[in-house]
């Protein structure tokens, strides 16, 4: 069925604005509530796990979730403060039935929504979040009294989650004469990962670590690099880490200041698994990943597929296939034998693996992987526009045309803002931006309410 509420990445909205309400967050806890309570194939009591970022907004919505969750007799297990991945490792560390994440990622603190996991640590299914928007349309029936859900503090969720990103490494495995810039976006990283990379010997200098509930992904993190970059410079760094406000993916720069974004990442990641004869059937890639990354794999005769577009449909494609490695430019990064989901901070941790493996920095260690020049452009949408018109479907062979066959272009909706991105890359910098730029102006003749 055609799903009302969930996208890619669960549901996200303006705070105050229909479905991020408290009145829509009851009604979602009381419905996800049951859903789970009738898939609960044990005979202990159904449990939730709920954490969030660092959005003001996120009090309100967290109190109205456990209303929900424990109208329906689903006991409510609190968290606070902690990166997506850290709820997923705590649903499934604890044996609770699902893992609830308040948070709209790199989004403004005007924006909020939430990200639900199974009980092992993965993304519902569509399947199952079409079961809780059913029940969305019917009236909350509170369980009898005597069946009510409790509430109560995981105190040691953050301690845990920290001893667990350490455990991905090895027992020798030492940062110490590494200075690192740290980047927590003011989001729900601030206080876990300058504690994991300091406790693993490295100098931590982090910045954008005060979060005040206003100021989550505020010029800062993975999508605001800048003042990250500067920071390595000035303190002669070694490596900048960037993560978004919930922690999830990342990006990071290198000690002359340059961006090195998920595609790359994921290629020292690759590099290092293949060293050690680690690697396991190929890797997952995306729509939106990098050309010289897919033609990087087949000359290391590793098997690469492409998913749509968001870290689940990668997750998903990994675990049909049997296979370990997979990610997104954006810096979503899987490793499946590390964790059950993207985590910013992990991921981290593997590169860094990596570049002490093959003795290299971080800029060296790319030079064998030269991205293919990328344009993307974000379109405000104004109205609905179809994509698939006989018009656009010309448009985008025309821009191929442009690029001399040597390229790639892609036309596609966001699956969490109201946007269309357009992408075009290609060997020839100059040829890739005028098919962009012809794919932009036909969107744009066409987004008209």
């Amino acid at each position: 069925m055609t799903r009302k509420y969930f996208g890619t990445d669960g549901i996200r909205g303006k705070t105050g604005e229909y479905p991020i309400t408290s009145e829509f967050f009851v009604k979602l806890g009381y419905a996800a509530g049951i859903v789970l309570a009738q898939n609960n194939n044990t005979q202990v009591r159904p449990s939730v796990v709920i954490g969030k970022d660092t959005r003001i907004s996120g009090y309100i919505l967290e109190s109205a979730l456990e209303a929900g969750f424990a109208s329906a007799g689903v006991d409510v297990l609190l968290t606070g403060p902690l990166p997506t991945p850290a709820i997923a490792h705590q649903t499934k560390f604890i044996g609770a039935q699902a893992g609830v994440v308040i948070s709209a990622s790199h989004n403004s603190y005007e924006d909020n929504g939430i990200k639900f996991f199974s009980s092992q640590g993965i993304k519902l299914s569509e399947k199952i979040e079409s079961e809780i928007e059913l029940l969305l349309e019917k009236e909350i029936k509170l369980v009898s009294p005597e069946l009510l859900g409790k509430a109560k503090r995981l105190e040691n969720a953050a301690s845990d989650y920290i001893i667990f990103c350490k455990k991905t490494v090895s027992d020798d495995f030492s940062l110490k004469g590494l200075k690192i810039i740290l980047d927590c976006a003011h989001g729900a990283t601030y206080h876990v990962a300058p504690k994991i990379f300091t406790e693993l010997g490295a100098e931590v200098i982090t910045i954008n670590n005060k979060p005040n509930g206003l100021n989550i992904n505020e010029n800062a993190g993975s999508i605001h690099p800048e003042i990250m970059q500067k920071s390595v410079i000035d303190n002669s760094a070694d490596v900048g880490i960037a993560f978004d406000g919930d922690g999830d993916r990342l990006i990071m720069v290198d000690d002359r200041g340059n961006i090195v974004d998920g595609d790359q990442l994921l290629f020292l990641i690759i590099k290092r698994y293949v060293d050690l004869n680690n690697i396991k059937g190929g890797v997952v890639g995306t729509l939106m990943t990098n050309l010289a990354l897919e033609e990087k794999c087949s000359e290391l005769s590793i098997p690469f597929v492409r998913a749509s577009v968001g870290d689940r449909y990668v997750s998903e494609l990994l675990r049909d296939k049997k296979w370990l490695l997979g990610g997104e430019n954006s810096g979503h990064i899987l490793m499946l034998d590390k964790h059950s989901t993207g985590d910013g901070i992990i991921s981290a941790l593997q590169v860094l693996a990596s570049l002490l493996h093959f003795k290299k920095n971080l800029y060296e260690a790319l030079q064998e992987l030269p991205l293919y020049p990328q344009v993307l452009i974000n379109i405000p949408l104004k109205g609905k526009i179809d994509l698939n018109t006989a018009e656009i479907k010309s448009t985008i062979n025309k821009a191929k045309e442009i690029m001399k066959g040597k390229g790639r272009v892609l036309i596609r909706n966001s699956g969490t803002q109201a946007i269309v991105r357009v992408m075009a890359e290609g060997p020839v910098e100059k040829y890739v931006t005028q098919a962009a730029n012809l794919l932009v102006k036909k969107i744009e003749e066409e987004n008209k309410v």
